[in-house]
């Protein structure tokens, strides 16, 4: 599956700060996936009721509200070794004027509409309610990189996240 995907599920988290991130969180249950094989790396992009996560190589990324887990939002960024890959997490929380964030998103829908490698999910109640993830090469060829965005029209935040991936 990519594309934009219309939800039936509710979301779990309502804002930035009930979100948790992790390298090594379970597999959790996905509303969409979708396949990408990015220069034989298969990357694994999973749409949740509470986030997202992407498998890729070593790396199990989630950035969800998780049962049972501190929220606090998502860590400005994070450098890792892991087995031997280079791992590079930032995000960026923005709190935003209504009509800014409806602009920004429906701006971002239309951008990853028919992008390979793209998957946005929209949740019930409001069009504005989306999480997109997007996974490509990086510009210069050494790794792959994928983006996030989770926006919440309840609390007017658009988060942002952008994780780059070298092979060894």
């Amino acid at each position: 599956m990519s594309g934009i995907a219309a939800l039936a599920a509710p979301y779990l988290d309502t804002s930035a700060d009930q979100l948790s991130y992790s390298l090594g969180a379970p597999t959790q249950p996905a509303l969409a996936v979708a396949m990408v094989e990015l220069d034989g790396l298969l990357v694994e992009l999973r749409l949740l009721g509470a986030s997202h996560q992407v498998f890729a190589g070593p790396v199990r990324e989630t950035l969800a509200c998780l049962p049972g887990q501190p929220g606090g939002g998502p860590p400005p960024s994070v450098d890792r070794r892991l087995d031997g890959w280079s791992y590079r997490f930032t995000s960026r929380v923005e709190n935003c004027a209504p009509a800014d964030l409806s602009a920004r998103v429906t701006a971002l829908r239309a951008r990853l509409a028919d992008r390979d490698g793209a998957l946005c999910g929209v949740f019930p109640g409001s069009p504005d309610a989306v999480t997109a993830l997007w996974a490509r090469r990086t510009a210069d060829g050494a790794g792959v990189e994928w983006r996030t965005w989770h926006a919440y029209p309840q609390a007017d935040q658009l988060v942002t996240t952008r994780t780059r991936l070298e092979t060894p």
